[in-house]
């Protein structure tokens, strides 16, 4: 019952590039979406997957029910080339570094990018074994705007300087062996999660 509930089912080959966005979602909104479609055409994805978080341990306050995540995410992303899981809640980890282990290790082969906003970049020296993440898989970096100089400036993007890709070869980047990054700076609208929720929470309540 827990498969089915926070589960579509990976049926992944040995070869296929495979992005992973992990986040709590909460809620998913068109941000999501536009970061998704353009990582797809950017780095040539076959796929991408929604990993949607039980919880992020950097957050004092929790989310909402992940049920409820999970079916919001699927309704606002009803495309053929992206997957929404919650694996994590399957798997127990609570960490992208374990996630992504234990990814591969189930699906030896698959070319997994671990795509994420500058935002999260620049405080990525805060994650657990953070610095395995960017050894463990090959990293999409897609700019927000406001939050692209302190990416560049990030302990990440300095100690990893070295493997970082240009933008032009942002489509190579998931047959790359790792460490290896690439910064994309794309016209994105601002919208964040921690927006739409304060929004929420200031609108009166229709009666």
């Amino acid at each position: 019952m827990l498969w089915n509930a926070y589960e579509t089912g990976f049926h992944l080959r040995a070869g296929q590039r495979i992005g992973l966005l992990g986040g709590s979602f909460d809620p998913p909104h068109e941000g999501h979406v536009r970061i998704t479609l353009e990582a797809l055409k950017r780095f040539r994805l076959d796929r991408i997957i929604w990993l949607v978080s039980p919880g992020n341990p950097l957050k004092v306050q929790g989310p909402a029910p992940l049920d409820a995540r999970i079916a919001a995410a699927r309704a606002l992303i009803q495309h053929p080339r992206v997957m929404v899981s919650g694996f994590e809640a399957l798997a127990g980890t609570r960490h992208t570094a374990r996630t992504l282990a234990l990814l591969q290790a189930r699906h030896p082969g698959v070319r997994f990018t671990w795509l994420m906003g500058a935002d999260n970049l620049a405080q990525l020296h805060r994650w657990e074994d953070w610095r395995e993440i960017m050894r463990r898989v090959p990293v999409g970096v897609l700019a927000r705007p406001g939050s692209r100089l302190a990416a560049r400036e990030s302990v990440a993007a300095t100690v990893f300087r070295h493997a970082r890709l240009p933008s032009r070869a942002a489509a190579v980047l998931p047959l790359a062996t790792p460490p290896r990054w690439c910064f994309v700076n794309l016209p994105m609208s601002d919208l964040s999660s921690t927006a739409i929720r304060a929004r929420t929470r200031a609108e009166p309540a229709q009666m």
